[in-house]
């Protein structure tokens, strides 16, 4: 199966601390890939470098089988979309969805936006009613899926996702990894979810990457991590503090 996301010996500094070192991994096309680990492990650093949001980097990155820099052209916009943590503050409180929708829509000249928001609005299982409402007139389940639409209505092949459904109730939790879960088959997508919790990132990945102090200390498959086929102490004390991992369907299958 052809890679999408090849990442070599990835190198962040800030002010001369060295906040990821010598990251490794690649993400097969339709996969998804996980990053986990406990605050200041690097692996939401490690995102915003794979997104172009961070150009403190060395190192080799190939996305969709272009070799990447600092500078990120328009095309890598449209294929990469990064859906991030708080939905509120992800979305300009003083646009509606349909405008919020309409502004990628635009920056990409992709015409017929009428029936794309409509479209993306029915992936994301948002009724439209909710169209020209604004983000403080939405539940925190209905922002985010917002901004799973925003995120998608490009057309892109990879989501970057930075722990979206840490910051919503846990009722909600379920529903929108589910959403992520469907979406990503149905699309043909490619992920990387960070994320703290194993056993969210368990739901949704199928290889895992455990990081702490900017190293990844193992990688592993969720089925090894259900079963207890680890090799760092340190994963196996995240997998002991995290949600029940023994049935990952508990948060919230169909």
């Amino acid at each position: 199966m052809e890679r999408m996301i090849e990442v070599e010996s990835l190198n962040v500094r800030f002010s001369g601390f060295q906040a990821v070192k010598r990251v490794s991994f690649s993400v097969e096309q339709g996969q998804a890939f996980g990053l986990v680990g406990e605050s200041g492990s690097g692996k939401s650093t490690v995102l915003r470098a794979l997104a172009g949001l961070n150009g403190a980097w060395d190192g080799s990155v190939r996305i969709n089988g272009r070799a990447e820099g600092v500078k990120r052209s328009k095309a890598f916009y449209r294929d990469v979309q990064m859906v991030f943590q708080d939905p509120y503050g992800s979305l300009h409180p003083r646009q509606t969805v349909d405008r919020a929708l309409c502004e990628p829509l635009a920056i990409h000249g992709i015409r017929d936006a009428d029936s794309r928001i409509g479209r993306a609005m029915s992936e994301v299982a948002l009724p439209m009613s909710v169209r020209y409402r604004y983000p403080h007139q939405l539940s925190g389940g209905q922002r985010q899926r917002v901004a799973i639409a925003r995120a998608l209505i490009a057309g892109p092949k990879i989501l970057l996702l930075d722990e979206p459904t840490s910051a919503l109730d846990v009722s909600i939790q379920a529903e929108v990894l589910n959403l992520l879960k469907d979406l990503r088959m149905s699309l043909g997508l490619t992920y990387i979810m960070v994320g703290h919790n194993l056993a969210a990132v368990a739901h949704l990945c199928e290889q895992i990457a455990v990081m702490k102090s900017g190293e990844i200390v193992e990688c592993l498959s969720a089925k090894d991590l259900r079963e207890r086929r680890i090799e760092s102490d340190y994963t196996r004390r995240l997998r002991e503090l995290s949600d029940d991992i023994e049935d990952p369907f508990a948060i919230g299958a169909h």
